[in-house]
């Protein structure tokens, strides 16, 4: 047998191979994965990267565990698709779990696929995408399983704040594995078919009696709206997929490269004579800061993150001169913009992320103060508003700072106030700046008139003429500039261009201790 031969022999092997790897679980699991309206581990990873990108690793890798008949069914690649590929031409690493293989249960193998990418892509700094559809720890394996997961997790603390993190939840994520996506940068989720929860609702039954479905414990809309554990829904895998491709658009490399530069068709100097008249003349008249943020942006393209929880505050990303930048914004729609636990834990971790990764934050301010009440003080409203107000003060990126109407009390400081290192802070001639409205103040100081209401009304008109405008703040440097409505596309696009050299020194620590 000649060496061609044996050549031919191993390639026509390998071809089997190949083809009996990516069958995954067989066919028939094949055509249930489809039946429950879900793609399978390999459709998304063709979906989310440029075609004809994807390199495999490990498709032949099986597991070694030989308890409970294991032996008799290796399938290849245990239960996960690993590699790399593009997106729009720039790298990231990918693992996917395939539901049809043992349920894509986790082994010891099955997790050592997913260190290796997670390895690599540390290493050759590209963010890195998971896909979870898994059944949890493979049982049969018992504490192998569990070592595995700890690997993983280890590599996700590792690997937080050097490359993004993306979570894909498209199908049951339980148990201890929710426990990576949790420490992830981004989690979207598929409305219907995906669920994540630490106790299933068996498990929940017999301990608390409560009688509650998976979708309800843990599904889309519940970590969209209620947890804030998921930053989107979408409606299917397709969207979601199309939706992760769109967010990496956005994103750098790695904590040392700069945010992609992308081509832009948007006059960066574009006049907006609307915003002239968006705050309304009466100071309790909501109206949409969506609408300025979309204003602002190039090609009025704004990607909205965790838009369904606490929709006081907005968070997402835009750009500006074809550079991504954070912004974070008071919505004048909801609770008249207050600021709560909810919406501070938010935009905390919004502007942590913006700052590990380089990305300016644009801040935009309409806040009447943070929302009393019982139920926010035995929450904790001091430790989590204190976690905004340390995310500001501790992110060392251009701060661009806006403020269009209210910037009331300690709400005024927390939100990117010069006081927090903030380089350009602009006000709108609406901005008023003072340490609470004009009534309130009034009652106190002029507590001796409260029986009089003409004085009453004369103090509080005094007040407000003292106050209610951007001119104190500016007399004494807070502000740097009262700007026209309509020019704020040019001068906040300036700004940012003036701090792309920006660097700051702070003090050497190991790490800080943000109030948890």
């Amino acid at each position: 047998m000649t060496s061609g031969d044996s050549m031919n022999d191993i390639l026509t092997e390998l071809e089997a191979r190949r083809a009996d790897a990516r069958l995954g679980g067989g066919q028939k699991r094949v055509d249930a994965q489809h039946a429950r309206g879900k793609l399978t581990a390999r459709e998304r990873v063709e979906l989310l990267l440029d075609e004809g990108s994807f390199e495999e690793f490990d498709m032949f890798v099986t597991h070694r565990c030989t308890d409970f008949g294991m032996e008799q069914q290796k399938p290849a690649g245990d239960g996960v698709v690993t590699g790399w590929g593009t997106i729009n031409g720039r790298m990231v690493y990918v693992f996917s779990q395939d539901f049809t293989v043992l349920g894509g249960s986790v082994s010891a193998t099955h997790a050592s696929k997913i260190c290796k990418i997670m390895d690599m892509a540390m290493e050759n700094g590209a963010p890195v995408i998971g896909i979870n559809d898994s059944g949890g720890a493979r049982i049969q394996e018992g504490v192998d399983s569990l070592a595995g997961y700890g690997e993983v997790f280890q590599r996700n603390i590792l690997a937080s704040g050097v490359v993004p993190q993306i979570s894909l939840i498209m199908g049951p994520c339980a148990g201890g594995a929710v426990y990576s996506p949790a420490m992830t940068d981004f989690i979207f989720m598929v409305k219907d078919t995906s669920y994540m929860f630490v106790t299933g609702p068996d498990v929940v039954k017999t301990v608390t009696n409560e009688q509650v479905t998976a979708e309800e414990l843990g599904g889309a809309t519940t970590h969209t709206r209620k947890s804030s554990v998921a930053d989107a829904a979408f409606e299917n895998d397709v969207e979601a997929l199309a939706e992760a491709r769109r967010l990496i658009d956005f994103l750098p490399m790695n904590n040392r490269q700069k945010p992609p530069l992308r081509p832009f068709f948007d006059d960066p100097s574009r006049s907006e004579p609307s915003l002239d008249t968006l705050v309304p003349d009466n100071p309790n008249t909501p109206y949409d800061m969506k609408e300025l943020i979309e204003k602002l942006a190039d090609e009025g393209d704004f990607y909205e993150l965790q838009g369904e929880f606490a929709k006081n505050i907005i968070t997402g990303f835009i750009r500006l001169e074809g550079r991504t930048v954070g912004v974070v914004a008071n919505q004048p729609m909801v609770l008249a913009g207050v600021l709560d636990i909810d919406s501070a834990r938010k935009a905390a971790r919004f502007v942590r992320f913006c700052d590990c990764f380089d990305i300016p934050i644009l801040t935009l301010i309409d806040v009447p103060g943070f929302l009393p009440g019982t139920t926010q003080e035995y929450g904790g409203v001091i430790k989590h508003g204190a976690k905004l107000l340390y995310a500001y003060g501790e992110a060392t990126v251009p701060k661009v700072t806006v403020i269009t109407r209210k910037a009331y009390g300690g709400a005024y400081v927390v939100m990117a106030s010069k006081h927090l290192r903030a380089d350009f802070n602009y006000a709108w001639p609406t901005a008023e700046i003072a340490v609470m409205g004009a009534k309130g103040a009034t009652e106190i100081i002029h507590r001796s008139d409260l029986g009089d209401a003409e004085k009453l009304a004369k103090h509080t008109k005094d007040y407000e003429d003292r106050f209610a405008n951007p001119f104190v703040a500016a007399e004494r440097g807070f502000i740097d500039e009262v700007i026209q409505p309509r020019s704020t596309r040019k001068r906040v696009s300036r700004a940012f261009a003036s701090l792309r050299t920006k660097t700051v020194q702070t003090p050497w620590k190991k790490h800080d201790n943000i109030p948890l």
